[in-house]
């Protein structure tokens, strides 16, 4: 018999909201590895590009999230910003489902093409994006995309672009 303190609730997934921006905010702070944006980018982030970004929570608790857009200049391919999962939940596949719940939603039925930049020494993002495109059968290319040099002096790693795809519509 599981007792109530370690009985564990699936993730509950949805749309952000601008409500969900200071939670965002303290959950991509809390990860110390990612970019920490001001308050207010996370907050117009939950509201403005709610369609393609996702929040995760588990138990009331706000445990994952990715930001994304559909790029203008390529309207098939959904260009992830950030994947946050709070250390409790890590290794549990939760950044693959958020992935996955995306590219499944309304806002994202074009899409054929998955975008996002990871640095070097980011390894559990080239593991997820890598893993993404096995699960999905499919490419991933990785490439030069923005340099170290293109940052302002703060000692910032390249970032490298891993292009996935094309994604069939049976394997979403």
């Amino acid at each position: 018999m599981v007792k109530p303190k370690e009985m564990k609730t699936e993730f509950h997934f949805r749309t952000p909201d601008k409500d969900d921006g200071a939670e965002v905010w303290e959950l991509i702070k809390h990860t110390g590895v990612l970019d920490l944006n001001s308050s207010y980018s996370y907050i117009m982030w939950c509201e403005i590009f709610s369609g393609t970004s996702i929040v995760a929570k588990r138990d009331g608790e706000t445990v994952g999230f990715i930001s994304g857009f559909v790029r203008p200049d390529k309207p098939n391919t959904l260009f992830i910003w950030q994947v946050a999962v709070h250390e409790s939940q890590r290794g549990q596949g939760l950044g693959t489902k958020m992935l996955f719940q995306l590219l499944n939603r309304e806002s994202c039925e074009d899409v054929r093409y998955v975008e996002a930049t990871v640095s070097p020494s980011n390894i559990p993002s080239q593991h997820l994006f890598l893993g993404l495109a096995k699960k999905l059968e499919t490419n991933c290319i990785t490439s030069s995309y923005i340099l170290s040099i293109d940052f302002p002096r703060t000692g910032h790693e390249d970032e490298l672009l891993y292009k996935i795809g094309p994604i069939s519509e049976e394997n979403k």
